[in-house]
């Protein structure tokens, strides 16, 4: 379904270039001084860019694909899935306000952990679960987490998610950057990705930004 729905999207894009629309890759920005990195994948990357942007401590997110073989991999790659590579987020915070535990709790919170290769509609390894970790404390830290979720019986299956070390992150295409805010009206964003937000809102309220405790 998304990747129809992209499909129309990338013509739309293409049509309209005198609006400034543009599929060149965007730019991965350095942490600033303080700031701490991680990367995790979890289905269309739109709306779990969205739920982690939302919490606080999180000065930006990127979109993007890790987790494969291919250097600078298109969107139209990594769904030909010939890379091996996820939709993934990579999320800058600060450490001092926010525990990358607590970004392990939101991130099993803003997708399902438990259903192999597939998340809703989308299916294939390119929409698999799969957190990085780079160092023994955040491999450690998820490792707990996937315990405790699994657990609470939160999820009636048991976490499928990958737990891997950190390599390489790849920045996706400019138009997926903050695409859940910009195209608020596209059938999927509404139909998938706004019940997960919603439902990620509710389960991690206290460590989200104000204006999105309403």
């Amino acid at each position: 379904m998304k990747k129809l729905t992209l499909y129309i999207a990338s013509v739309i894009i293409f049509l309209g270039c005198a609006n400034g629309q543009s599929n060149t890759m965007a730019v991965l920005p350095k942490p600033a001084a303080g700031e701490a990195v991680a990367t995790f994948g979890g289905g269309c990357f739109w709306s779990m860019s969205e739920a982690m942007s939302e919490l606080k401590g999180v000065s930006k997110v990127v979109s993007g694909y890790a987790g494969g073989n291919k250097a600078n991999p298109t969107y139209e790659e990594v769904g030909s899935l010939k890379t091996n590579h996820a939709e993934c987020t990579q999320v800058y915070y600060d450490p001092k306000v926010i525990s990358y535990a607590t970004l392990a709790q939101a991130f099993f919170s803003a997708h399902d952990p438990t259903t192999l290769n597939r998340q809703g509609p989308d299916e294939g390894t390119d929409y698999r679960s799969i957190a990085f970790y780079r160092d023994a404390s955040e491999k450690a830290a998820l490792e707990n987490t996937i315990k405790q979720v699994n657990a609470s019986k939160h999820y009636p299956n048991p976490i499928v998610t990958q737990v891997v070390p950190f390599k390489t992150f790849y920045p996706a295409e400019k138009y997926h950057q903050n695409y859940y805010r910009l195209n608020g009206d596209s059938p999927y964003i509404r139909g998938v990705s706004q019940p997960k937000v919603m439902k990620f809102r509710k389960a991690m309220k206290a460590e989200l930004k104000p204006e999105f405790q309403k």
